[in-house]
């Protein structure tokens, strides 16, 4: 929600400050793509613990718990 409301602001100042068109498209798409590709870092940091948890699960789970006939 932060990176929307950033882009919309950054769009809003572009505008107002009389930057042509086509540099304002141009920088909002890469505004857009890079504060995407930070969410999704984010995303994946804020998820980091429980990953290992299901990663220590899955090994204990195969290493002691499975029995292979």
């Amino acid at each position: 929600m932060f990176e929307l409301i950033f882009i919309l602001v950054f769009i809003a100042t572009l505008l107002v400050t009389g930057i042509t068109m086509m540099t304002v498209l141009a920088a909002t798409v890469l505004s857009f793509l890079v504060l995407s590709v930070l969410g999704m870092v984010g995303v994946v940091f804020k998820l980091l613990p429980w990953l290992i948890v299901i990663a220590v699960g899955v090994w204990f789970f195969k290493n002691y718990v499975y029995s292979p006939r």
